[in-house]
């Protein structure tokens, strides 16, 4: 197998969360692929936060590309230079109130390599405890929402997760922590 040729690349549109550019490419068959489309977004991080009573937290907020409200994982953007880490730990910090003592890296994902190319850092944070109130930016709406273990895991394997990444980091969590 090997990696197509980048022969040109242009941006159509630029902006902070809509960035799209069209690459020609070469395949290794010799075909040329004139227009190859491809979205960037910056890099992700998703965070099981496992609070100190054993239960796990979770947001809900209106998502407009689907126009649903949906009940999710907490997650965010890593800012310009920030680590991934502390991206999660301040996420889970604006948006729940919840500072956590342990965190760990569970999984990185793609949520669409075929057009797309920022990776999705899934940690698994323990020992929450809520310390403020939440913190969000002037276009978040979000309340959160508590489940013991056992209704997190219903509410994944009822297929109640619309967002796929975060159906997918709970099973690596659940897996990682032995309660799957």
């Amino acid at each position: 197998m090997e990696k197509w040729t980048l022969l040109d690349s242009k941006y159509i549109i630029q902006r902070p969360w809509a960035t799209l550019r069209v690459d020609k490419l070469q395949l290794p068959n010799g075909n040329i692929k004139d227009e190859y489309y491809v979205l960037e977004y910056p890099t992700w991080v998703n965070m099981i936060g496992i609070t100190a009573e054993n239960q796990v937290l979770f947001v809900t907020q209106y998502r407009h590309g689907s126009g649903k409200i949906m009940t999710e994982l907490p997650a965010g953007v890593v800012e310009e230079g920030e680590d991934p880490e502390d991206a999660a730990r301040r996420e889970l910090l604006e948006e729940t109130g919840y500072a956590f003592d342990s965190i760990e890296k569970i999984a990185e994902l793609y949520a669409n390599p075929a057009t797309s190319g920022n990776i999705t850092h899934t940690y698994v944070l323990q020992g929450g405890k809520k310390v403020q109130e939440q913190e969000l930016d002037n276009s978040e709406d979000i309340d959160v929402v508590l489940m013991s273990i056992e209704e997190a895991k219903t509410f994944l394997f009822e297929n109640k997760i619309g967002q796929a990444l975060h159906s997918s980091a709970l099973f690596y969590a659940f897996k990682h922590l032995g309660m799957l």
